[in-house]
Formats: structure tokens, sequence, C-alpha cells
């Protein structure tokens, strides 16, 4: 484990959030400060208290979205789970950070696995979350940070990508994600809720859990985390 300072002046999320970041209570700035100058990594280990979906009929969407790693489509409760923050650049210069997610939903053989990597769009000052293993789906996110040093990160406009083609994405057939994140200095933990909902069938997909961080030195990601491609179009 390193010291990290308290400013990278790079990560993505500083430069999305300006003055705003500061506000991030301390363990959510160091957590969110992962870029490749600040020289480390943040890797989360924990337990999902519940992974939940919504009715039968949301099980297409899920199952859809786990082809490429878009959507988790398990349930159950007390889910060991792991999230990897990794800095790097990708192919086309841009300052990349990695959210993949793995669960280890009881009974099942293999883990259920969640891929992300998000850019800054520094002319809209907005981190674009590209979704799954091709980066086939981009996503705006909406962050603010709460009064009590939480981040609240809601996402908005979805946009496809395959090839030469590329529309933006019905929300007709997709979701809206809320996530939460918070320090607990009591527990001396992260906690985290997330809900997926579709404005036409509802509750979708959602976990809550917690988990504590470490933070490896590491100036760019593993193979392992990365996309299969990068798309270029925001």
């Amino acid at each position: 484990m390193i010291d990290v300072p308290s400013e990278t002046g790079e990560s993505i999320f500083r430069r999305a959030l300006g003055a705003d970041f500061d506000r991030l209570h301390p363990q959510l700035q160091r957590r969110f400060g992962v870029s490749t100058d600040g020289g480390y990594a943040c890797v989360g280990r924990g337990v999902m208290r519940r992974v939940r979906r919504g009715p039968w009929w949301t099980v297409p969407f899920l199952q859809i979205g786990r082809l490429r790693n878009i959507l988790v489509a398990d349930v159950g409760e007390d889910v060991p789970f792991t999230v990897e923050n990794y800095p790097y650049r990708d192919p086309l210069g841009r300052e990349t950070v990695t959210f993949v997610r793995e669960y280890r939903v009881p009974g099942r053989r293999r883990p259920s696995r969640f891929d992300a990597t998000m850019v800054l769009d520094a002319g809209r000052g907005t981190v674009v979350d590209y979704l799954g293993t091709h980066q086939h789906l981009a996503v705006d996110l909406d962050l603010r940070v709460e009064p009590d040093g939480s981040l609240l990160l809601r996402s908005g406009a979805q946009r496809f990508y395959e090839g030469p083609f590329g529309f933006r994405f019905p929300m007709l057939f997709s979701g809206r994600a809320t996530l939460r994140e918070r320090y607990d200095d009591e527990a001396g933990v992260f906690r985290i809720d997330l809900e997926v909902r579709n404005r036409l069938f509802g509750f979708l997909f959602g976990y809550d859990g917690t988990f504590t961080c470490e933070y490896p030195e590491a100036t760019t990601a593993p193979d392992r985390l990365r996309p299969v491609r990068h798309e270029r179009r925001l």
C-alpha cells in the first residue's frame, strides 16, 4: 500500500466534478482519485447483502446484457464481490479507469462479471461509461456530491455502437441506474447501493453491500480488465 496524495490533478472524476470533488469524504476522494499520474489503483473486496432483480419478465433484459458483461442476471444474499479500478491510457490516448466487478453467487460454478471502463468527455465535462467487453454501450453519467460527502451517480443518455453503426439507444429497452456510494467512518467500510429501473417495466436489478479497499501501485491496467475493443465515439 502506498501513501496516496490528496490530489492527483488528473483523475477523471476530479476533472468532472471540479471544486465539488473536495467535498467528497476523504476516503471517497482517495477511491475516485485513481489516475495514471496518481500511480495507484483501487481494489475493493466485500459482500453484497442482497443482489436482486425484478419480476420474471425482467429476466430477458438481464440475460441479453449478460452476453457481453453488461448486466448481472444472478440473485443471492451475502454474495462475495470484488471491484477493480485500474487507470490506463487507451489506444486513443484517453485517460481511462476500469470498473470491473465480479460476483460469486453461492451455488454457481462461475462468477458473474460486469465490465465497465470510464473516460472523460472534456468538451462536455461528463464522464462516459462504456459498458461491456466490447464498449458497445456508452452511457453519460451525472455525478453529484451529497451534503454528507457521499457520491450520487445517475446514468443518462445511452448510445449503442457496433462497427460503422451508431445510434441513441431507446430507453424503452434499457434502464437508468442510480448509485450511491459513501464511507461509514464508524464501521470503517464503503457502503454501496444500486438500482436499475426501466420507465415502463420498473425495477430491473439492484444490490447493496459493503467493502474495503486496497491501493496497489499501478500506472496501467492488466489485460484481463481491459475491453476487447475500444470505441472512439463518445
